[in-house]
C-alpha cells in the first residue's frame, strides 16, 4: 500500500488513502457517502470501515448502505446505524450481502425493513428446513394489505433469500446446506403458489388432487439462485369427480401456479417454472394421471428421460400423491440401465450439449464446457444408474451425496471422490456468486476485470493461493486446476474402478466386486464382459512397469473402446497388440507421451477387423500413429521404388514376392488407418477417391514387383526371358477406384522378343504369369492379392497370356459388345510399357466407336445388363441394398456413364477416361446428362463404394450387402458418419439415395 500512497501523492487525501488500504477503488466516492444522510460519524469507525473492506466489493457494499440508510424511516435507520456498529453477525451478514449483490440492495432500498429477516431468522445456530419457509411465505401473503397477494409472495421470497444469501456469504453454511435451502425455498414458493392458485379457483381446488415433483436440481436439494425450476404435474380427481373434468382443473391449478411465479409485473418474477420434462415435452399435457405417467414411461420413455427422473422429488401439493408417483417409477429409474443403447444415448446426450454450445462461449461455460459442472453431474449419474439397480444406497438425487456413497462403495476411489467433490463445490461456489451479483440466470464467466475482481474476492477463502496482490489471477488459476482436474477424472471415474478389480492398487482405490465390474462393462456396450475382464487382468496385473503403463493407459482407452461400435473387439485387439509388443521400449512410451497415438491406435483397434488383422501380422506399424506423416498414403513411384529393390534383395522367386506382399500389408494398413481416422479428406466423396487412388498404386507397384520377381526367377532357371509382358488393369483396377475388397482384375499381354519362338515366348509367359497369380495368392501371414484375369477373351477358356497380335485378331473378328464395354476401364499398370502404350493404341478403336453404338449392340448390352439383374442377385439378397448389382448400386450407375462412353468417347475427349466420376463431370460438361441427374447418380454411387469399403473395414471380408449383424452394420454406420443408435438412418438414406439413381437409370439407360 505504501507504493499505492506515493502514487497518490498530494492527489489523495489521507481518508482516501485508508479506504484504498481497505480496497476501495474510488476512495472520493467512498468519502462522499461516509458524509453523506444516514453515516454521519461513522466516517472514522475502523470497525466498520473494515467490515466494509471484507466485503467482495467494497465501493458496492457502501453504497448499497447508503441507500439502505436513506430509505429507511428515521426510527429504523437509528436502529440499525446501532445494530452495525455493536453487533459483528449483523454487520457482517448485511455488508456481505450489499458487497456481493446489487440485486438484493435494490431489493433492500425499495423494502429497508427487511434487514431485520437478518436478526429475525437466527443464522447462526439455526438450519431453516421447508416448514420454515412455508411459514414465513404463508405469513407475508395473509398479513398483505395491498390487496396483491403475489406481489406479497415475491417479496416474501426475497426477503428469505436475503437471509439464505447471508449465510452463504459469511461462511455460516457450506454449498451444499446453502443449494438445499434454496431447494426448500423453491419448495416453499411453488406450494404458497399452488395455495392462491386454489384459493382464486375453489371448484378447481375440489375436483382434483395435484402434486408437484421437483425434478433437476430443485428435487435434487441443490438449487441455483438463480435458475428454471423444473418440474412435473401428476393429478388424481378428487373421489367422485370425473377424470377428464379433475384433469382440466388440475390444468388450470398448474397454470396459474406457473403464472404466479414467472410473471414479472409488480414486484417482478421469482423464477420461471419449467414443465418440459414432464412426458413429451412441451408437445404433451401439462398434468397427466399417475397411471397415464406410468405407461407413458412403460412404453415410450427416452433413456434420458429415465436419467432425469433420478432427481424426482415431491415438493409441493398433494404429498401421498407423490410418494405414489415416486414407488411407481423408481423401480423404472434403476432399470434403464438394462435398456437397449443405454451408453449410447448417454454419451450421445453429452455431446449434443456440448455442440450446443456457441464457440464464443465454450472456455466460459461453467456448467456445460469440457471440465464443467456437467462433466460431474454426468458421470456420478452415468455410475449411480449402472450400480444403482443393486445397490440401493447410491440411489440420491443429490449430486454431492451420490458421490459420497459411491465412493463409500467401492465404486469411485476415495481420493478421486474427494478431488471431484473439492472441484464440484468451487465451481458451484462461483456459479452462485455470479448469479447473485445481479439475480440473473448465467453460467458464464464474466469478462469484466471489475466483476472477475469482486468474484475472487468473494471467493478468497475458497482459492487455494494468495489472493491479495492479484485475485483476478488467482481465481483464473483456481479455476482451470479444477477444470482441468475435472476433465481428467471425468475420463478416469467411469473405467478406473475397473482396474482396480483385477489389479493390485494401492490402498485408497475403488474396489469393485467382479460383479459390479461386470455390470460396469455391460453398461459402456460390452458384449462379453466376463472376457473382457479377462483381458484387462492380463494387461492391468503385476507389478511390472509394463503393468504400470497399462494401468495409466487403460482407463482412457476403455472410454474410447465404448465409444465405438465393437468395445470388445478394440479391447482384445490391444491386448494383442500389447503382448507382441509390450517388451518393445518405444511402444508404451509412445502410446503414454503421445496422446494423439493412443487415441487413433484405440480407434483403429475398435474400428473393424480389417485395420487390426494387418497391425497384428506386423505390429510396429503402431509407429505409424506417432509420426505426423505416417498416415499419409505414399504415392506409386516411392511404393514401386521400394518394393523393386526389396525384390532384388530376395534370393528366390517366393522371397521376393513374399518382400512386395509385406510392403503391401503395411501399406494396406496405413490407407485403412488413415482412411479410418478421417485423414484421407473432410468429404467423403474426396476421401474415396483418396482410397482408390493410394490402393490402385499400392496393388500396381505390387504386381510390378511380383513380376520382377518371376521374371527373374524364370531367367535363373532357364536363361533370359524370350518375350515382354505387360499387365492392363482392369474394371475398378484400371478405373483406380479400388475398394480394400477388390480383386485386381487385369489382362495379360506379351509380345516375343526379335528372334524367339512364339511357342517358347507364350510357353515362358504362360509360366511367368500362373506363378505371378499363384504366389501373389498363396496362403501367407501376408494379405492375398487375388489376380483375375477372367476378362480376357474366350473368359477362363481362353489361354491366360496373349500375344498383341493375338489380342488385335480377335478383337478384329470375335469381339462382342460387352468387351467393348470392358476395355473402357483397361489401362496398363505393369511390365513394358511400349507393350502396355500399343494395347492402349489397339483398343481405343473398340472403346471409342467412331459410329457410336449400333442398335443392335445397344440392344445386347441392355438385354445383359437386364439378366444380370434377374440372374446374379445372390438368393435372399435384398435389392433395394445390394451395394453392387442391386437397384440403384453400382452396375447402374456405371453401367450408364460406360454407355455414354461407348456413344460419345469417339467425339468427346473427355468422355476418354477410366474413371466413373470423371467420365460422369465430362458428360454434364458437354451436356449429355443434366446436372441434377448426374448429382443423383455420383451420390449413390459414391454412397455405395463407401459402404463396400465400410464392410471390408469392419467385417474383414468383402461384402456387397450390409452386414445382418447389429454391430457390424452399426461399425459400418459409425465409419459414413452416423452416431451410436442411427445405423437404421443409414440403410435408409442409402434406400433414398439409390432409388433416386434407379430413377434416372430407368431414363438414361434403357430409354
Amino acid at each position: 500500500m505504501a507504493v499505492e500512497e506515493q502514487r497518490a501523492g498530494s492527489r489523495v487525501s489521507r481518508p482516501e488513502i485508508r479506504l484504498v488500504r481497505r480496497g476501495f477503488t474510488d476512495p472520493a466516492q467512498a468519502v462522499r457517502l461516509l458524509a453523506g444522510p444516514g453515516l454521519e460519524g461513522l466516517a472514522d469507525d475502523p470497525v466498520l470501515l473494515d467490515a466494509l473492506g471484507a466485503t467482495a466489493d467494497p465501493d458496492l457494499a457502501l453504497l448499497g448502505l447508503a441507500r439502505l440508510l436513506e430509505a429507511a424511516d428515521e426510527a429504523d435507520r437509528h436502529t440499525l446505524r446501532d445494530t452495525l456498529t455493536t453487533s459483528k453477525p449483523l454487520r457482517d451478514r448485511l455488508l456481505g450481502v450489499l458487497g456481493a449483490s446489487t440485486a438484493l440492495a435494490d431489493h433492500l432500498a425499495r423494502h429497508p425493513h427487511d434487514w431485520h429477516a437478518l436478526v429475525t431468522f437466527e443464522l447462526r445456530d439455526m438450519h431453516p428446513g421447508p416448514e420454515d419457509f412455508l411459514r414465513a411465505l404463508r405469513q407475508a401473503v395473509r398479513a398483505d394489505g395491498t390487496g396483491s397477494p403475489a406481489d406479497a409472495l415475491r417479496v416474501a421470497y426475497r426477503r428469505c433469500l436475503l437471509a439464505i444469501a447471508a449465510r452463504d456469504l459469511t461462511g455460516t453454511t457450506d454449498l451444499a446446506q446453502t443449494a438445499a435451502e434454496l431447494a426448500d425455498l423453491a419448495g416453499a414458493t411453488l406450494q404458497t403458489a399452488l395455495d392462491l392458485a386454489a384459493e382464486q379457483d375453489p371448484e378447481a381446488a375440489r375436483s382434483c388432487r395435484l402434486a408437484v415433483i421437483g425434478m433437476g436440481k430443485c428435487g435434487g436439494r441443490e438449487l441455483n439462485y438463480v435458475s428454471d425450476v423444473d418440474v412435473i404435474f401428476v393429478a388424481e380427481p378428487q373421489e367422485g369427480a370425473d377424470e377428464h373434468e379433475a384433469l382440466k382443473a388440475a390444468t388450470r391449478l398448474a397454470a396459474a401456479l406457473t403464472r404466479l411465479c414467472a410473471d414479472t409485473t409488480g414486484e417482478g418474477t421469482i423464477w420461471p417454472v419449467d414443465a418440459n420434462l414432464r412426458p413429451e415435452g412441451r408437445n404433451g399435457p401439462l398434468v397427466r394421471t399417475l397411471a397415464s405417467h406410468t405407461a407413458y414411461y412403460q412404453r415410450w420413455a427416452k433413456t434420458w428421460e429415465f436419467q432425469a427422473l433420478l432427481k424426482a422429488r415431491p415438493v409441493a401439493g398433494d404429498a401421498e400423491l407423490g410418494a405414489a408417483y415416486l414407488a411407481a417409477l423408481e423401480p423404472m429409474v434403476w432399470q434403464a440401465a438394462a435398456r437397449e443403447n443405454f451408453v449410447a444415448d448417454v454419451q450421445q446426450m453429452r455431446r449434443r450439449v456440448i455442440d450446443s454450445i456457441p464457440a464464443t462461449e465454450l472456455d466460459r461455460q461453467l456448467k456445460l464446457g469440457p471440465g464443467g459442472l456437467r462433466d460431474v453431474e454426468f458421470s456420478v449419474q452415468l455410475l449411480q444408474l449402472v450400480h444403482g439397480r443393486t445397490d440401493p444406497a447410491l440411489r440420491s438425487g443429490n449430486t454431492l451425496e451420490a458421490l459420497a456413497a459411491l465412493s463409500r462403495g467401492g465404486y469411485v476411489g476415495r481420493a478421486d471422490a474427494a478431488s471431484l467433490d473439492a472441484a464440484y463445490r468451487f465451481l458451484r461456489s462461483m456459479e452462485h456468486r455470479i448469479q447473485l451479483h445481479r439475480l440473473r440466470r448465467t453460467h458464464l464467466m464474466p469478462t469484466g476485470e471489475e466483476d472477475q475482481r469482486r468474484l475472487a474476492r468473494s471467493l478468497a477463502p475458497l482459492i487455494n493461493d494468495d489472493t491479495r496482490a492479484d485475485p483476478v489471477a488467482a481465481l483464473q488459476r483456481e479455476w482451470r486446476r479444477h477444470a482441468v482436474e475435472v476433465r481428467r477424472l471425468h475420463e478416469k471415474l467411469f473405467y478406473r474402478p475397473l482396474l482396480d478389480a483385477v489389479a493390485e492398487l494401492p490402498t485408497g482405490a475403488a474396489g469393485l466386486t467382479p460383479d459390479a465390474a461386470r455390470a460396469r462393462l455391460e453398461a459402456l456396450g460390452y458384449a462379453d464382459p466376463a472376457a473382457a475382464l479377462r483381458h484387462l487382468t492380463a494387461l492391468a496385473s503385476g507389478v511390472s512397469r509394463k503393468a504400470a503403463i497399462q494401468r495409466t493407459l487403460l482407463p482412457v482407452l476403455l472410454g474410447w473402446f465404448a465409444d465405438s461400435a465393437d468395445p470388445d473387439a478394440g479391447l482384445l485387439n490391444f491386448r494383442q497388440v500389447s503382448d507382441a509388443l509390450g517388451r518393445t521400449p518405444w511402444y508404451l512410451r509412445l502410446l503414454r507421451d503421445e496422446s494423439g497415438a493412443a487415441e487413433q491406435l484405440a480407434r483403429v483397434l475398435s474400428a473393424g477387423r480389417l485395420a487390426p488383422d494387418l497391425l497384428l501380422r506386423a505390429p510396429e506399424a503402431v509407429a505409424m500413429l506417432g509420426d505426423p506423416q505416417g498416415l499419409v498414403p505414399r504415392g506409386r513411384a516411392a511404393l514401386e521404388q521400394e518394393i523393386l529393390a526389396a525384390v532384388g534383395r530376395a534370393d528366390s522367386t517366393g522371397a521376393g514376392v513374399a518382400a512386395a506382399r509385406s510392403v503391401r500389408r503395411r501399406e494396406l494398413f496405413r490407407t485403412a488407418a488413415a482412411d479410418v481416422l478421417g485423414r484421407l479428406g473432410d468429404d467423403p466423396a474426396e476421401a474415396l477417391d483418396a482410397a482408390g487412388e493410394a490402393l490402385t498404386a499400392l496393388n500396381a507397384a505390387t504386381l510390378q514387383g511380383a513380376l520382377r520377381a518371376c521374371i527373374a526367377g524364370w531367367e535363373a532357371e532357364h536363361g533370359g526371358l524370350p518375350t515382354r509382358i505387360a499387365v492392363i488393369a482392369m474394371g475398378r483396377f484400371g478405373g483406380r477406384e479400388l475398394g480394400y475388397g477388390s480383386d485386381a482384375d487385369v489382362l495379360f499381354v506379351h509380345e516375343p522378343l526379335l528372334g524367339s519362338l512364339e511357342q517358347d515366348a507364350a510357353r515362358a509367359a504362360q509360366a511367368v504369369c500362373h506363378e505371378l497369380r499363384t504366389l501373389l495368392a498363396a496362403p501367407s501371414t501376408e494379405p492375398p492379392l487375388l489376380v483375375d484375369a477372367d476378362l480376357r477373351p474366350e473368359g477362363r477358356n481362353g489361354p491366360l497370356v496373349r500375344t498383341l497380335a493375338s489380342y488385335t485378331a480377335y478383337y478384329r473378328r470375335w469381339s462382342h459388345a460387352w468387351e467393348s464395354q470392358a476395355l473402357l476401364r483397361a489401362e496398363p499398370v505393369a511390365g513394358d510399357e511400349d507393350l502396355g502404350a500399343r494395347f492402349r493404341q489397339l483398343i481405343d478403336p473398340l472403346r471409342y466407336p467412331g459410329v457410336g453404338v449400333p442398335e443392335r449392340d445397344l440392344m445386347e448390352i441392355r438385354r445383359i445388363k437386364a439378366r444380370i439383374e434377374a440372374e446374379r442377385l445372390p438368393r435372399g439378397a435384398d435389392p433395394t441394398t445390394h451395394t453392387k448389382i442391386g437397384r440403384g448400386g453400382l452396375a447402374d450407375v456405371e453401367w450408364t456413364v460406360q454407355l455414354l462412353q461407348l456413344q460419345h468417347g469417339h467425339e468427346l475427349p473427355g468422355l476418354r477416361t477410366t474413371r466413373t466420376r470423371a467420365a460422369l463431370a465430362a458428360a454434364v460438361e458437354a451436356g449429355l446428362v443434366d446436372g441434377e441427374d448426374a448429382a443423383v447418380l455420383d451420390t449413390a454411387w459414391v454412397l455405395a463404394s463407401r459402404v463396400r469399403s465400410a464392410v471390408m473395414l469392419v467385417r474383414g471380408r468383402p461384402g456387397d450387402s450390409f452386414p445382418a449383424d447389429a454391430r457390424e452394420l452399426a461399425g459400418v454406420a459409425r465409419y459414413l458418419g452416423y452416431g451410436a443408435g442411427h445405423s437404421g438412418e443409414l440403410v435408409d438414406d442409402y434406400r433414398r439415395a439409390t432409388r433416386r439413381a434407379r430413377a434416372v437409370v430407368e431414363r438414361l439407360f434403357y430409354g
